[in-house]
């Protein structure tokens, strides 16, 4: 067994669970509720190559964010009933070849909806009330002791909060930027008519539209063919300048190589991301190249996070307990809940 691996295993049991990467300090909440059926292996993988073939006898399995499960994993798998994607993104999970070997896909929606739609509020705020450009520049000793370093700012209520895809976390962050009196529109072709009605928002048919008089722009779709970079160089020039972009959504929805250059000409007021599409991004990317420069107006104008907007203790245990126990449901063989592959097994 590799050092980085940790197994508990109840007496006489007849299933394995292994638990792919993002390995926590305990694994006392997995016993807790699997420690009567399965066998639990943890693994500290970096990568799909760091994954043992034990694997292969794997009963279920559970992803979370830091590596990708792709068809070399899958084809391994000899007597998988789920492999669980411990968050909201799926697209870390080749959910397609899952399909075509019957294997269920599920995610686990609703474990962070407060602290990601938190986190868009808070780089909003942080960009549209000058508070991280004051902080950085205040440090650094360029600017006076005054609120001019940031004129024009603009007052938020009145102004469009605009979401792209109105799920869970979207429409959680629209109504807190609603309670801020933000006029909030959405774009969300798959989104059945009617919401708009019950939550006093302002749905537009097209991303033109909602981008032509947009002030904050906030992500919140899932990362697929129609949304990879949704938003780019073309979509950015749509947008009214000095605007302000947030994606707190999948990395892959917005092309990053546009913001230094949109940051630079005052397109875009300021950009605050908490994924990209590396995670970690490679030491030139253009964007952390700007964001790095004390020279380049995306010194304090960008903030970047490290995908951590899903967190908070609270919500921690929340994916791990709910990703567990949809583990368990399977391994009991009972209907599983928020399959995302379209595989539906049990009852």
């Amino acid at each position: 067994m590799s050092v980085n691996e940790l197994r508990i295993a109840p007496e006489a049991a007849a299933s394995r669970v292994v638990i792919t990467d993002l390995l926590p300090p305990s694994l006392e909440l997995e016993r807790q509720i699997l420690g009567d059926l399965a066998e639990l292996e943890a693994c500290q993988a970096a990568s799909e190559d760091d994954l043992s073939d034990s694997i292969a006898e794997a009963d279920a399995v559970m992803v979370y964010h830091t590596i990708r499960i792709t068809e070399k994993t899958i084809r391994k798998l000899k007597k998988c009933r789920l492999i669980v994607r411990c968050g909201v993104g799926f697209d870390n999970v080749d959910h397609a070849f899952a399909r075509e070997r019957g294997i269920p896909v599920a995610n686990v929606p609703d474990y962070g909806t407060e602290e990601v739609a938190d986190s868009a509020i808070g780089l909003m705020l942080a960009m549209t009330r000058g508070i991280n450009r004051l902080n950085s520049r205040l440090r650094n000793g360029v600017e006076p002791w005054s609120y001019t370093p940031v004129t024009p700012l603009h007052r938020l209520r009145g102004r469009q909060f605009s979401v792209v895809g109105l799920g869970r976390i979207g429409t959680a962050a629209a109504m807190r930027a609603k309670a801020l009196g933000m006029q909030v529109s959405f774009y969300d072709p798959y989104k059945a008519d009617g919401y708009d009605k019950a939550l006093g928002l302002r749905r537009v048919e097209t991303l033109e539209e909602l981008l032509e008089t947009t002030a904050v722009l906030s992500m919140h779709c899932p990362l697929t063919v129609e949304t990879k970079a949704m938003i780019g160089e073309k979509t950015i020039g749509q947008m009214p300048r000095g605007a302000y972009l947030v994606n707190t959504a999948r990395g892959g929805v917005v092309d990053t190589r546009a913001i230094p250059d949109a940051i630079a000409s005052g397109q875009l007021a300021g950009a605050g991301l908490d994924v990209l599409e590396q995670e970690p991004p490679a030491a030139d990317d253009p964007l952390l190249i700007a964001w790095r420069d004390p020279n380049h107006p995306a010194y304090d104008r960008v903030i970047l996070n490290s995908h951590t907007a899903f967190y908070s203790e609270e919500g921690l245990l929340d994916m791990r307990r709910k990703g567990t126990e949809t583990c368990r449901r399977a391994l009991l063989g009972l209907p599983l809940r928020n399959i995302v592959n379209g595989v539906i097994v049990g009852g």
